[in-house]
């Protein structure tokens, strides 16, 4: 029980709070590009695409998911143009060499990330949640920390705000960003992908969201059942 001095932090308040780092998120996007710099990366990938004629075909698949974005994550927009991301390549938590395409099979939503990203310290915990609530066999969301260096400050940045659930992907390369910014997909962070069970990118947005929301929960539903 509370006196008539306190306060008790509602899931509206924590959706609220996403969505001012949204707009300060817009706001800030040319100072981020500041922090994320190019870099030579295995991710940039020559030649054709095997999985390419696939994922164009699955546009009725993204205006679907682009119908199912609402509410707190009304800003997730269905893909124009399904793509392959099947070859972006991370850490994995062991520390080996991983690739998306290693991941065939199930629904991803894939968000990347640093700690000195202050909407990625608001959106965490809602990814965490969403994990934590419909993570499975069909459906996982991959966090990948594109901080520099090792991997001391994004697991104590991870262990701060209280992740149980998220597995702890790295690019310290910063060359799946790289690849992002060239396909037009991301302008700075965090930037979020749905990346359907072939590999293929159906939706994508940037910026932070509620993913704790009973919105993101349903979108996860369509996602899955596609």
């Amino acid at each position: 029980m509370t006196d008539g001095n306190e306060t008790q932090k509602t899931p509206r308040d924590n959706s609220r709070k996403i969505i001012l780092s949204a707009a300060l998120a817009g706001i800030l996007a040319g100072a981020v590009a500041v922090y994320v710099m190019e870099r030579p990366s295995g991710n940039i990938v020559a030649g054709t695409n095997p999985s390419a004629d696939q994922c164009a075909l699955k546009t009725a698949n993204a205006k679907k998911i682009d119908g199912a974005a609402v509410g707190a994550i009304a800003a997730m927009r269905g893909a124009d143009a399904p793509q392959s991301m099947s070859a972006l390549t991370f850490t994995a938590p062991d520390g080996k060499p991983a690739r998306l395409g290693d991941f065939k099979g199930k629904t991803l939503l894939v968000n990347l990330w640093a700690t000195w990203c202050v909407p990625c310290r608001e959106e965490m915990p809602a990814l965490d949640a969403l994990e934590t609530k419909k993570g499975g066999d069909n459906f996982q969301v991959v966090t990948i920390n594109i901080d520099t260096g090792d991997d001391e400050k994004p697991k104590a940045f991870l262990s701060e705000i209280g992740v149980k659930s998220l597995q702890l992907y790295r690019d310290p390369s910063m060359g799946v960003f790289n690849d992002l910014k060239r396909k037009n997909l991301a302008f700075g962070l965090p930037v979020t992908m749905l990346v359907d069970k072939d590999g293929c990118q159906i939706a994508a947005m940037n910026g932070p969201a509620d993913w704790s929301s009973d919105d993101a929960a349903r979108f996860v539903d369509t996602a899955t059942g596609l």
